[in-house]
């Protein structure tokens, strides 16, 4: 069976040779990008290519702000201390994600609340997260406050698990209700939308990032979407080292970060956003092949869009039996140069988040013992 998937892996990607789990795709203007930007000498923080890059993913997402940083876990930062959050706050987030999300919650001294997922999405589930506040979350003065700990719960940071929306709708009202800040973690998800609109555009700020390994890159860097203008622009100020703007003097009127994004990076973004739809078509028409593959077999599960969503497929990932079937279809493939994974180690195993609370992470731990991802870079 599994011999069967390696034969059908190397058809679709159409090599014998060892195939990744996912490439970048760097086949437009990123040379000719990066060469003009080379010639201008503008190569750090100041540069044509900055500007035209946020425009770029401003007009794509339908946000009223972009400010670019230089990658995804800073901007993860960032957008926290813009809503508010404090040392010693708790933040409501899941335990299936990469491990950007916690660290991040951590630079601030915050505290994770690691929640449960749902079956249809991978991501924060929503039932969960109303479940926990019912029971450990009251109103004081206008916050929200942790019954038994007696720490504020100020944030609530869902993740789009592989491009796939979390129900987000859900996720906003719950928060509105008991006075929690939304700050959507996109990190994996540029080019997905739940109801027609992209995510990353739902909460007060959201948060995309530009690895190498995502869907368009940068190299590194990441990028912080807003409805609310004037918060992007103060973003975009504590990015720059919250430097006034003067012809020669140096005055800094705020605690700032050296977040900038240089505009050789920004070039390359500018490049991939050229390709985006060409790249987000590719990668769906190799989801419906996965779609139809899987469809018969017994034995594994192919993971689709949740309802109401249209995912980028980031990552395609696939379900086992059990633990054991996964250990062997990960050795198996990987034995044969077909590059899979498992899903990330559970943030609540790790030592150092190992005492935080949880709510028993019961579908949680359900995907960690069978979760694989499988290639999902673009085709030729």
């Amino acid at each position: 069976m599994y011999n069967d998937f390696v034969k059908f892996i190397r058809s679709i990607y159409n090599t014998n040779d060892f195939v990744p789990l996912h490439a970048p795709y760097l086949h437009g203007n990123e040379k000719k990008y990066l060469e003009e930007c080379i010639d201008s000498t503008f190569v750090s923080s100041v540069g044509k290519f900055v500007d035209r890059f946020e425009e770029m993913m401003q007009d794509y997402t339908k946000s009223n702000k972009a400010v670019v940083c230089v990658n995804g876990t800073n901007a993860l930062f960032l957008a926290l201390k813009l809503v508010g959050v404090e040392r010693d706050d708790e933040i409501l987030t899941q335990a299936l994600t990469f491990i950007a999300t916690a660290n991040a919650i951590s630079y601030i001294s915050a505290h994770p609340v690691f929640l449960d997922v749902d079956r249809e999405t991978m991501g924060l589930s929503p039932e969960s997260v109303k479940a926990w506040l019912s029971e450990n979350a009251e109103i004081r003065s206008g916050s929200c406050f942790n019954k038994k700990t007696e720490r504020r719960i100020k944030a609530c940071v869902p993740m789009h698990t592989f491009g796939h929306p979390v129900k987000i709708e859900q996720l906003v009202e719950i928060c509105k209700e008991y006075h929690i800040e939304l700050v959507e973690d996109a990190a994996e998800s540029l080019g997905s939308f739940y109801k027609g609109q992209h995510t990353g555009t739902f909460g007060r700020v959201g948060v995309l990032s530009f690895n190498g390994n995502k869907t368009i890159t940068t190299g590194g860097g990441g990028m912080l979407l807003f409805q609310d203008e004037a918060l992007g622009n103060y973003a975009k100020h504590l990015s720059t080292q919250a430097k006034v703007p003067h012809r020669w003097e140096f005055v800094h009127d705020d605690i700032g970060y050296n977040y900038r994004m240089p505009n050789i990076n920004a070039a390359l973004g500018c490049a991939q956003m050229e390709n985006l739809d060409m790249i987000l078509a590719n990668k769906y028409e190799t989801a419906q092949k996965y779609k139809e593959y899987f469809k018969n077999n017994t034995d594994i599960t192919y993971f689709e869009e949740p309802c109401e969503s249209k995912s980028n497929y980031w990552l395609n990932a696939v379900l086992l039996k059990d633990r054991v079937s996964q250990n062997q279809f990960l050795e198996y493939t990987n034995d044969n140069a077909i590059m899979t994974r498992p899903i990330w180690a559970l943030m609540s195993k790790l030592d150092m988040f190992k005492d935080c609370q949880t709510d028993g992470l019961t579908n949680t731990i359900w995907f960690e013992e069978r979760v694989v991802n499988i290639p999902s870079s673009v085709r030729f």
